[in-house]
C-alpha cells in the first residue's frame, strides 16, 4: 500500500515528531520505538495526559497535542483505532504545515485518513517507523539481534 520510496521520504523529512501515547515504562513498544527515533537524533515529544510534566527523552511529557508550544513533523500514534479521528482532527486544527500523521500496527482509520490526505498531510497505517527505518536503511540483519529475533543456534 506504501511505496519504499513514500516511506522513505517521510522518514528522513522527519525532525520533530510528537508520540501520542507513548509510555514511561521500557518494556512497552511505545517507549522502545520514541527512544529508537530519539537516539536517531529526531526530537521526540511524549503526548500522555497521565505523564504530563514529566520528563522522557530529554523532553518534558505534553497532556494533548494543542498543549506543545512548537511545531512538528509527524504525529506517530500509540492509540486504539477508535481514538484516531479526535487525535487527527487536534493535529490539523493544531499545525497547518504538518507533514505526516503515522498510525502504529494495527491501528487503522479510514475516513480519519480521508481527512488528513484532504489538508494534504500523508497518513500512514498500521507500520511501525522504527521498523520501517530499520528495513529500508540496512538496519535490518537476519538472524541476529537487530531483528529483535534471537537466533537458536550458538
Amino acid at each position: 500500500m506504501y511505496s519504499d520510496k513514500l516511506l522513505k521520504d517521510v522518514l528522513k523529512q522527519m525532525k520533530t515528531v510528537a508520540v501520542v501515547g507513548v509510555s514511561a515504562n521500557p518494556l512497552r513498544p511505545s517507549y522502545f520505538v520514541a527512544q529508537y527515533l530519539s537516539r536517531k537524533g529526531i526530537r521526540v515529544v511524549p503526548v500522555n495526559p497521565g505523564l504530563y510534566g514529566q520528563n522522557l527523552f530529554g523532553e518534558m511529557v505534553y497532556a494533548s497535542l494543542s498543549d506543545i508550544p512548537f511545531a512538528v513533523d509527524m504525529v506517530d500514534v500509540f492509540r486504539r483505532s477508535e481514538a484516531v479521528p479526535a487525535i487527527v482532527d487536534e493535529a490539523l486544527l493544531r499545525w497547518t504545515d504538518l507533514q505526516t500523521i503515522w498510525l502504529q500496527i494495527s491501528v487503522k482509520h479510514a475516513d480519519a485518513a480521508i481527512v488528513a490526505q484532504e489538508r494534504g498531510v500523508t497518513m500512514i497505517q498500521n507500520r511501525c517507523p522504527k521498523i520501517e527505518y530499520q528495513r529500508l536503511f540496512g538496519e535490518l540483519r537476519m538472524g541476529g539481534f537487530a531483528t529483535g529475533v534471537i537466533s537458536s543456534k550458538l
